[in-house]
């Protein structure tokens, strides 16, 4: 078991699960430029630990993450471009890293999650949230949008939805998230833990290098054209099938066996 603290974020680690917890509860877990700095390093460890299979990104308390703090748009609301541009790129950069980890992650939303809060939510591969979980694009209501997370929101809910929810600024409840394709599960508060722990096993039980690859395709196929597309996949697959893992993921399927990257996952 590894542990650090930092002042805004708790980042975890634990056989192979890190956890990324926001943690300013007595406001939401709204996010400034400090916790974003944190929550950017805690990526960037979770990238360049080799222990680190999964990650986990929950709030303390009673949310997920309540958007930008409001101490912190009022100093903003001074600063000149130059200086908007800095924070934002700040911004930009944590929710690429997220999306971009060469490993599963997994947004735990155990209550709001509003602007850049749903940001965070978009950018992980797969979402729970707990039934009370609400969620908002809401930036419009004080003459802003939500530029910086809008490559991974409009990815998950497609054109037709962000056009309702970007310029109307309504908030989303669990249910309605999940039908739109902002989370991939609605679950109890009881049930929410648990959930996640059997996601996490089930990632546990697949090749580190094969998720990986998965999350390649899942980015840079679309931009392709067929003849490019034939050649990068048809690579890859044949890459992974001499790789150390893909001959030890197949020999154990023929021999039926558990792969050797699978320890305490769990899965049968």
């Amino acid at each position: 078991m590894d542990g650090q603290k930092n002042k805004y974020i708790v980042y975890h680690i634990e056989k192979g699960v890190a956890r990324l917890t926001f943690n300013r509860p007595e406001v939401h877990n709204a996010f400034h430029a400090d916790l974003i700095n944190e929550a950017c390093e805690a990526v960037r460890q979770a990238k360049e630990d080799p222990s680190v299979r999964v990650l986990v990104i929950t709030g303390a308390g009673k949310s997920f993450c309540a958007g930008a703090d409001l101490n912190w748009m009022r100093e903003i609301i001074h600063y000149s471009f130059e200086q908007n541009l800095e924070e934002s790129l700040k911004i930009a950069e944590v929710m690429h890293s997220i999306y971009s980890l060469p490993k599963p992650v997994v947004a735990m939303v155990n209550g709001a999650a509003i602007g850049g809060g749903t940001g965070f939510v978009a950018a992980c591969d797969i979402a729970v949230a707990a039934e009370e979980a609400v969620f908002s694009l809401s930036e419009v209501k004080i003459g802003l949008v939500p530029a910086a997370i809008s490559p991974y929101v409009i990815r998950k809910i497609g054109e037709r939805n962000a056009r309702e929810y970007f310029l109307t600024g309504k908030r989303i409840p669990a249910l309605q998230a999940r039908e739109i394709g902002l989370v991939n599960t609605v679950v109890s508060r009881e049930e929410l833990e648990q959930s996640v722990e059997d996601i996490v096993r089930r990632l546990l039980s697949s090749g580190p290098e094969a998720i990986a690859k998965c999350k390649e395709l899942i980015q840079r196929v679309p931009g392709m054209d067929w003849e490019e597309v034939k050649d990068f996949t048809a690579r890859m697959i044949a890459g992974l099938r001499i790789s150390e893992e893909g001959q030890e993921g197949m020999a154990a399927f023929l021999k039926k066996r558990k792969p050797s990257w699978i320890k305490d996952s769990g899965e049968k």
